[in-house]
């Protein structure tokens, strides 16, 4: 048991620059792809329907379940007060989720605590599982979930480093993605509930500026989380 502790808060060495690069790049093209993209945004819908739970009960309101989608949509509903901070503050925690989670892996890599990363992710996807209520959003949590346990515990840790920065920048870049993809549905009229015309209702401001805030964070953190992976290979 002891070893397992040392190695879960251990520090493990930084990946190689090229790993680093290619991942970054890898997960670039992941996220601009076609169906490849279509597929792999079901791990952003995940994140981004957690980010909702989590801040819901944080401020307060019950929840009563997460809803995942084959089209990659989800819904999570909560109870509470309608209108008021804590209403606002789970709108706004969907879309920035993967760029924010995203962040806190790349600093996780950063430091070398790339075990530790891989079973904290597992640890929420099963806090997650709980609160799914469609078969769909089980199938896809469980595939997500046993991916990260068997390269945690079966891959060697040169293949689990990679595994993490690739994980890492997927999230920094895929994290932009569905906020234009958000604004083109806007624009075309097709997503009047979505999370910034609820803001938007909530707040008696624009849409247009939720979703300026939303692609701000995601670029922040993009920009920011990308040079901490990248300092190794800059430097």
């Amino acid at each position: 048991m002891k070893d397992f502790w040392d190695e879960l808060f251990g520090t493990q060495p930084d990946p190689p620059s090229a790993v680093i690069l290619v991942t970054g790049g890898a997960a670039l093209l992941l996220v601009l792809s076609g169906q490849p993209w279509r597929l792999a945004r079901n791990v952003i819908t995940i994140v981004h329907e957690a980010g909702h739970a989590l801040v819901a009960l944080l401020v307060g309101r019950r929840l009563r379940g997460i809803t995942l989608h084959s089209d990659t949509s989800g819904v999570t509903v909560s109870r509470g007060k309608p209108t008021g901070p804590g209403m606002v503050c789970t709108a706004l925690a969907g879309y920035v989720a993967p760029s924010l989670v995203g962040l806190g892996l790349a600093a996780l890599v950063t430091a070398g605590k790339i075990t530790l990363m891989l079973w904290v992710l597992t640890a929420l996807l099963l806090a997650v599982l709980v609160m799914i209520r469609n078969l769909y959003g089980v199938l896809s949590v469980l595939a997500t979930g046993a991916v990260l346990v068997v390269v945690s515990v079966v891959t060697t840790p040169e293949v689990q480093s990679a595994f993490a920065c690739l994980t890492a920048w997927f999230l920094l870049f895929g994290g932009v993605r569905p906020i234009w993809e958000l604004q083109v549905k806007r624009h075309r009229g097709h997503a009047r509930d979505s999370d910034a015309d609820q803001l938007a209702r909530l707040t008696h401001t624009p849409g247009i500026f939720w979703v300026a805030m939303f692609i701000l964070i995601a670029l922040g953190a993009v920009l920011v989380g990308g040079l901490w992976l990248a300092a190794p290979a800059l430097a």
